[in-house]
């Protein structure tokens, strides 16, 4: 079934049965390969992607059942342009291996929308469906804060 999708600004069509997960339609149909794969259950964040602002896992959420605009880890920042909330990632070197890394980002996008001034318990709340590996969550802490204040001052 075809289906219309508003996808980091730019409308795109796409004929997938309504089941499809978005995830699936994001990677396999228009190639935007920033969103992973990681346990297909929503245990882990790693497909974390924004509808209308709210950070979602794609791997659970129907094509047929999006119900807004979508944004990924490629619609926050380009080359030319790093967002804040990147930048901040970069700054406190968080990524290791990098794979939880864009949700981790789209999660945390999420919350300072939300909140602009966390503490570290909501921090903590709002961050724990992501999980990392590599075990750097002090850094993802520390950088959240850190894109917080930038915001605060921008």
């Amino acid at each position: 079934m075809a289906h219309s999708l508003t996808i980091n600004g730019r409308t795109h069509r796409v004929d997938t049965p309504d089941n499809v997960p978005l995830l699936w339609v994001l990677r396999d149909e228009l190639g935007m390969t920033g969103t992973k794969y990681g346990c297909g259950v929503a245990a882990c964040g790693a497909c974390t992607v924004q509808i209308d602002g709210e950070a979602v896992r794609s791997c659970q959420v129907a094509v047929a059942d999006v119900w807004g605009e979508v944004t990924t880890i490629e619609g926050v920042g380009t080359p030319d342009n790093v967002a804040t909330i990147q930048q901040a990632w970069i700054d406190h070197q968080v990524a290791q291996c990098g794979y939880c890394q864009s949700g981790q980002i789209m999660q945390a996008a999420a919350l300072l929308a939300e909140n602009p001034a966390p503490s570290d318990q909501d921090i903590d709340d709002a961050m724990q469906g992501n999980l990392c590996r590599c075990g750097t969550y002090p850094r993802i802490r520390a950088a959240i804060h850190d894109a917080a204040q930038r915001m605060k001052e921008a």
